[in-house]
């Protein structure tokens, strides 16, 4: 678990698929990282049990409420073109649509790159975010990620065919 005076980190827990519907079933969330919005609280616990439930994979909290806000994460890289270097993780983060343009995803960013260096022998990450959605971009370069002047692409993802992807990395 990992904390600062707004947010904690920590694992994913079934009692937060309400909140978790909460903030994913909104159409202007998903669609922006490149996922369908949840269609149900039965849909939302799917995902934490089956997406969600491992160990670079944390719940956003919002620490005056104790609800899980948004999701933060790293692991392989996603089912895009994002040009990972061998073993380097990709980064993905999202937060509900009350909480945007608060510097709570910056916040949490910041805390899982310093677990990282403390815990881990990543030497880099990879992320990147639709050039249609420029913030998560400032959320990267807040913290340290360079724009490596690559694109990439994904068809896979909802609502992504053929969109571009902003390619950055982080090099510790």
């Amino acid at each position: 678990m990992m904390k600062t005076e707004r947010i904690t980190l920590r694992h994913w827990l079934d009692t937060d698929a309400k909140a978790l519907y909460k903030y994913a079933s909104d159409p202007e969330v998903g669609p922006r990282a490149g996922w369908p919005p949840h269609l149900s609280e039965d849909d939302s616990l799917e995902i934490i049990r089956n997406v969600f439930n491992n160990p670079t994979t944390w719940a956003i909290v919002w620490n005056e409420t104790g609800e899980a806000i948004g999701a933060m994460g790293y692991g392989p890289s996603c089912e895009c073109s994002l040009p990972a270097r061998e073993g380097e993780p990709t980064v993905g983060y999202w937060v509900g649509k009350p909480y945007w343009n608060k510097g709570v995803c910056t916040e949490a960013l910041r805390l899982m790159i310093t677990h990282i260096r403390n815990t881990t022998d990543i030497k880099s990450l990879i992320s990147g975010h639709f050039i249609s959605n420029p913030a998560s971009g400032r959320v990267m370069e807040k913290c340290g990620f360079i724009p490596t002047g690559e694109t990439a692409f994904d068809n896979k993802l909802y609502q992504g065919a053929d969109k571009p992807i902003r390619v950055l990395r982080l090099v510790f």
